[in-house]
């Protein structure tokens, strides 16, 4: 294509702009090809600007008002805070995003919250704690062993044997420890296949509030698994049962030992169900 000449709009506009600036130190000579190069890495530059990954940050009066809610309340977590934004102030947050913005604490330093091993501490008298175990007969068969134990006493209150282990049949044997004690306000399991979504809505109806342990974590039902090493370690690694009830005889026998029998270093040293007579000496004695 022929270049065309300039007209005198043109010409006189040069001779404005040149008062203002020396716009022949300004033009450089490229090749077409570089000028489309420059315009297609100047796209790129401005669509990855666009697509940032994630949502936009929220205004900074927000960001600080979270902030100043968590160091006030350490208590609070990032649903307590969403739904006070919510309900108070008319702001719908998402908790994670709350999350994103609340202080991030140093490590070593207390986070100001009850930590999993405190809230064992501080409610002690009001858990009890239930796991399954496995048995094996002389003729090696399979044998279910449930177990519940009181945190604070140590006291094993159920231990039952079954071959067929379901969600009905272990619902029931918490309906027998439970009852209508109103001291137990918690119920620790793990999240085993067999505690169904029905058992744990029953036990809330009597009361409780069903606590699950989180997954490959047994320590935060540290006290039930410590009691099934007990009586592994100094029953059933000694005995061979032959049948069920041969099982369920054995842990009787052995279960009647560990609350009445046993010294606990945690208790004192003392046993989880003292006898009158034992209760009545200590009693003296202090």
């Amino acid at each position: 294509m022929k270049p065309r000449r300039i007209d005198a709009a043109t010409r006189v506009s040069l001779a404005l702009l040149s008062r203002l600036c020396d716009w022949r130190s300004c033009l450089m000579v490229v090749r077409p090809e570089t000028v489309v190069r420059w315009h297609r890495a100047g796209w790129r530059l401005l669509w990855r600007y666009k697509s940032r990954p994630g949502r936009p940050p929220i205004p900074l009066e927000l960001r600080r008002l979270i902030r100043r809610m968590a160091m006030e309340n350490p208590l609070w977590g990032e649903e307590r805070i969403a739904n006070e934004l919510l309900v108070k102030l008319g702001i719908q947050v998402s908790p994670r995003t709350v999350r994103k913005y609340m202080p991030k604490w140093p490590p070593g330093r207390p986070r100001g919250d009850q930590r999993w091993a405190t809230f064992l501490r501080n409610h002690a008298k009001a858990i009890v704690a239930c796991d399954f175990f496995v048995a094996v007969t002389a003729t090696f068969r399979l044998l279910y062993v449930f177990v519940v134990i009181e945190h604070s006493s140590r006291q094993l209150v159920r231990v039952n044997v079954t071959a067929r282990p379901s969600a009905a049949w272990a619902l029931q044997q918490l309906r027998e420890v439970v009852g209508f004690d109103h001291a137990r306000r918690y119920l620790i399991h793990d999240r085993d296949s067999i505690f169904a979504r029905y058992l744990d809505e029953s036990i809330r109806a009597l009361g409780l509030s069903v606590l699950k342990s989180p997954p490959y974590c047994p320590r935060a039902n540290a006290i039930c698994e410590r009691v099934i090493g007990t009586i592994r370690r100094e029953c059933l690694d000694w005995l061979i049962p032959i049948s069920e009830g041969h099982l369920r005889s054995i842990l009787k026998s052995w279960v009647e030992h560990y609350n009445r029998g046993r010294p606990h270093s945690c208790l004192g040293p003392s046993v989880p169900d003292p006898p009158q007579e034992l209760t009545l000496i200590q009693n003296s004695e202090s």
